[in-house]
């Protein structure tokens, strides 16, 4: 067969792309649905071409609740089935170590009262804790936060001095940073005993494994001025340890850019294409469509997926972003219909 006609055969074979979403400030700002997302999962959905269903996930650096909880609200935002299975959150990807903690006593920071409990619950974690437990127990933990009510009532006390926390997840934003950080030093220089004798860090057998699942230092909301998230509360607990300790705490980050996460999207990304075309469909260009370059971008790029910078989030158009996407346009519906036309050209 002439090479050109080969071309010619893989490039009529080649499939439709695949599409991966970033939700704050792509999809949606705050509460409120960005309009142009409706059309541009219209087009996900069939509006297309093609004619049929593109594939596609959602993949966020936010979390808090359950992926069904989030899959379902969402749904009803934007007017599109949206499946669990479709959605991954920054802590999603902690269900990849059930298996190492599954029996283990844990700590789960963020969210509100035990929300994250139950998550960590779902994902098959059994013995879970919070730092409202924590302050349950003993009270002089951080003096200055009295429980209200509705604390109290979310808290399983236990004694902590004997139950020995082997990891630390960072789920989600904390709501105290100052109580979160006093317990986590407490939990990492007592080798996870709370209140038990300091141990130096390379005197240690058994150190805490600490895990922050986004290290964004910004995200956007509906206030006018970016916020600061996760990065930024773990930017302040490593400045405080490092005043106590001298170096910051060793720990292992997820969340977008990080190469796990990525990795963990193509899985699941896979497994949507599968659903939708059966186990043998050809392979196809991923899109990664974001509004955060130090983020979507610097991640997608890393992951060789074609990226797409919108300026409907947290990128300041008129500015150079550090990490270059393939592609910027105004909105997600741009972004999608670029990515259309460009495949329908390489066709």
């Amino acid at each position: 067969m002439r090479p050109s006609l080969r071309r010619c055969i893989q490039q009529i074979q080649r499939a439709p792309p695949a599409f991966v979403f970033d939700i704050d400030g792509v999809l949606i700002r705050g509460p409120t649905v960005i309009p142009a997302a409706r059309r541009a999962l219209a087009m996900c959905e069939g509006d297309n071409p093609f004619n049929r269903k593109l594939p596609y996930i959602l993949l966020t650096n936010g979390g808090g609740v359950s992926e069904q909880q989030r899959s379902a609200k969402l749904t009803q935002q934007l007017g599109f089935k949206i499946e669990p299975e479709q959605y991954i959150q920054a802590h999603t990807i902690l269900k990849t170590r059930v298996q190492q903690y599954r029996d283990a006593p844990v700590l789960v920071l963020g969210g509100k009262l035990d929300g994250l409990r139950q998550v960590a619950h779902e994902y098959g974690f059994k013995k879970i804790f919070n730092t409202l437990d924590v302050l349950a127990w003993n009270p002089a933990v951080w003096p200055f936060h009295q429980l209200n009510s509705a604390e109290k009532a979310a808290t399983h006390p236990t004694n902590f001095t004997q139950t020995p926390i082997s990891a630390v997840f960072v789920y989600h934003d904390p709501r105290n940073w100052a109580l979160d950080i006093q317990v986590l030093c407490d939990v990492i220089l007592s080798e996870g005993r709370i209140g038990g004798p300091h141990v130096p860090i390379d005197q240690q057998k058994s150190p805490v494994e600490l895990i922050f699942c986004n290290p964004d230092l910004l995200w956007k909301s509906d206030f006018p001025v970016n916020r600061l998230g996760q990065g930024a509360f773990k930017a302040a607990f490593q400045g405080v340890f490092k005043a106590l300790t001298g170096a910051e705490y060793p720990h292992v980050q997820v969340g977008k850019p990080s190469e796990a996460t990525y990795e963990f999207a193509a899985k699941v990304l896979h497994q949507r294409i599968e659903q939708l075309d059966g186990p043998h469909a050809p392979s196809r260009r991923i899109y990664m469509v974001g509004d955060n370059p130090e983020s979507d971008i610097a991640g997608a790029n890393a992951a060789h997926w074609e990226s797409i910078l919108v300026r409907t989030g947290v990128f300041e158009a008129g500015t150079t972003p550090r990490h270059r996407p393939t592609h910027e346009v105004e909105d997600v519906e741009e972004a999608v219909q670029w990515a259309i036309h460009r495949e329908l050209a390489i066709r």
